[in-house]
């Protein structure tokens, strides 16, 4: 394995080879930053989704009305930010050419996201597959992390798709 580097982008994120990857299986490859949860990104996803119900958009009758205390983000708003995180903190492949989302084999939504709270990814590598000979599956175990809470917000497998050109495919991985 090659000595990870970091990225000139972002001297805090590790550039690696795609020999690398099957070295790091089992490990943790990042944590990423504290993301702000506030009522203005709620409204905005609220907007965008056409999801308003009240125990989102409506920080009164939340108060009143919900065991919350207030505001929830959605759950798929938590779930949206897996992109941000996995781009704050997860190694870059050097020889990668593009990252698609391939989806999730499992997601939990564990805790509400208060309106105001600051949550973070944590990502496990749990496997890497090749899937034609320009493509690499990654499968993270992600766990989403609410500042100061002890349940995480949400948990789930993820796999995205690691595009780069065949001559640069490393036997195994």
């Amino acid at each position: 394995m090659t000595a990870p580097q970091a990225t000139k982008e972002d001297p805090m994120v590790l550039e690696i080879s795609l020999g690398d990857v099957k070295g790091l299986i089992g490990q943790e490859v990042g944590l990423s930053r504290w993301f702000t949860v506030d009522q203005s990104m709620i409204d905005t996803f609220a907007d965008a989704t056409l999801d308003h119900q009240f125990i989102h958009t409506d920080p009164e009758r939340a108060r009143n009305e919900t065991p919350f205390g207030g505001t929830i983000a959605h759950g798929f708003l938590t779930l949206s930010l897996l992109s941000a995180m996995n781009y704050d903190c997860a190694p870059r492949i050097r020889e990668q050419t593009m990252g698609i989302n391939f989806g999730f084999d499992k997601v939990r939504f564990m805790a509400p996201v208060k309106s105001g709270a600051k949550v973070r990814g944590r990502f496990v590598l749990k496997d890497a597959r090749f899937r034609g000979a320009e493509l690499l599956a990654i499968n993270y175990a992600v766990t989403v992390e609410i500042e100061g809470e002890r349940k995480p917000a949400l948990s789930a497998e993820w796999i995205t798709l690691v595009q780069f050109a065949a001559a640069d495919r490393p036997e195994t991985v």
